[in-house]
């Protein structure tokens, strides 16, 4: 019997309370979750990929302790530029599970426009989360159709948190608490000792893979 496995790649720069929003969402409809932090080709980075994975994945660890569930996973083997790279990944594991694709409304545009988007995008099904600031058009959401017929929109509520946001004007309120203290701790994305309710001198998240 196959299994939806709900895929969801983000660049995690930084992590936010609404990836965590997204990702407790998905642990509750999706029988297995898997995340992974990539690099956007079309943007600047605010802190290396290895950084942003372990950032990540302190997410998923607060996540899968709280729920007292594995069913959300760190799969940074499925981390790539490119969504068929990813996709072919998560089949290579996963091959008798129904890949369900996760993007947010600000992406429901660019889709049909990415590498070799025919060749992956017929094999598996697209899950829409919305994100406030980014409302889906009617012709954005039908050429996606087109190209992807089962497309559906997850019915989650996610805290307005761009990482844009966070990299421009720090906001200890739009990262996870589990986060603040290493963000400060390594000054990154602008944080510092200033930004923490008390002076925590734990030590910080080691970067993903050391």
């Amino acid at each position: 019997m196959t299994s939806q496995l709900a895929l969801f790649g983000t660049s995690a720069d930084p992590p936010t309370v609404g990836h965590r929003a997204v990702l407790a969402g998905l642990m509750q409809l999706f029988p297995r979750v898997c995340t992974w932090a990539s690099d956007n080709p079309f943007k600047q980075h605010g802190a290396p990929l290895d950084v942003r994975a372990a950032l990540l994945g302190a997410v998923v660890n607060s996540l899968t302790e709280q729920a007292g569930s594995d069913r959300l996973q760190l799969r940074q083997d499925f981390s790539s530029r490119r969504a068929i790279d990813s996709i072919e990944a998560a089949r290579g594991c996963f091959p008798d599970d129904d890949l369900v694709f996760v993007v947010g409304t600000d992406l429901v545009a660019q889709i049909p426009s990415w590498y070799a988007v025919e060749a992956w995008l017929p094999s598996c099904s697209i899950a829409v989360v919305q994100r406030q600031g980014w409302p889906m058009q009617a012709g954005d959401l039908q050429r996606l159709q087109a190209l992807c017929p089962q497309v559906a929109q997850l019915p989650l509520e996610i805290p307005a948190a761009a990482s844009s946001s966070v990299r421009h004007h720090p906001n200890p309120e739009l990262v996870p608490s589990e986060l603040l203290t290493d963000l400060a701790q390594r000054n990154l994305y602008g944080f510092s000792i200033d930004d923490l309710p008390c002076a925590d001198r734990t030590d910080p998240i080691q970067p993903a893979g050391r």
